[in-house]
């Protein structure tokens, strides 16, 4: 049978949906139709695309208004009675048609404090590890940056704060930092005052749109969010900081004073 597809051609100054009829038959992907319709119809259409196995993250764009992989969203789950909306993704820049410009991603990457273990507590030079501890952050290395999440974002996607707020698929990177058991960095001062985290309102339409079925809400962000607020707004964890500052004060008073004169 035949359907239609209203897909979003322009670049950064601009653009329109245009209309295209093809065929389509069973078992086929979105990303099928995209290919046979710049195959066969519209040569100069940009698409990006690399494994066709939903493991990649490359082929990432709105499909009906939806964030979507467009390798593992099957025709048959879509209604064909009228038009297919295709459209990139709208938290990052428009490079041409279907492709965006997610490089903002890359640069938020490089400015999180990097993985810092304790040293080894083996005379081997290993360390020793509770399973259910590297079970915990295990989940968050199946991401495959397609940026779905990111797309989905209210915070990016509607109110473009970029600057201000890095998005789940970072706070994800952020959770398997620092949830890890050998990792000795402290990340939460980052998280609220650079990151951004006080931003997200847990509303979960990052953990709905992943490919990977990462609990990015549930175990992620709220674990971190619970860390900040323990960090900067818990009056008990104030005391007991100031306790403990003011006893490592008095110990290295105390300590100097016994000092030999020399």
């Amino acid at each position: 049978m035949n359907a239609t597809f209203r897909i979003w051609r322009g670049d950064k100054r601009g653009g329109e949906f245009r209309d295209y009829t093809t065929e389509v038959s069973e078992g086929m992907v979105v990303l099928d139709a995209v290919n046979q319709i710049q195959a066969t119809q519209a040569n100069d259409l940009a698409c990006r695309w690399n494994c066709k196995a939903g493991k990649c993250g490359s082929c990432s764009a709105e499909v009906n208004g939806m964030p979507k992989l467009m390798c593992m969203t099957r025709m048959s789950e879509l209604p064909l009675d009228r038009p297919i909306t295709v459209e990139p993704m709208k938290a990052f820049p428009v490079l041409k048609d279907l492709i965006t410009d997610v490089s903002w991603n890359f640069r938020v990457k490089k400015k999180i404090k990097k993985f810092k273990p304790r040293p080894p507590d083996a005379l081997d030079g290993t360390w020793r590890m509770q399973q259910q501890d590297i079970d915990r952050v295990q989940e968050f290395r199946k991401c495959i940056e397609c940026f779905l999440c990111q797309d989905v974002c209210h915070v990016l996607r509607d109110h473009q704060m970029h600057e201000q707020f890095i998005g789940p698929r970072f706070l994800i990177y952020v959770a398997a930092l620092e949830m890890h058991p050998l990792d000795t960095e402290n990340r939460i001062d980052e998280l609220r005052n650079t990151q951004g985290i006080g931003y997200c309102n847990i509303t979960k339409c990052c953990t709905k749109v992943c490919p990977e079925s990462i609990e990015i809400t549930d175990n992620g962000i709220i674990p971190l969010k619970e860390r900040v607020v323990d960090e900067f707004y818990d009056p008990f964890g104030w005391f007991w900081r100031w306790l403990k500052k003011r006893e490592s004060r008095t110990e290295m008073r105390d300590s100097t004073q016994m000092k030999p004169e020399s």
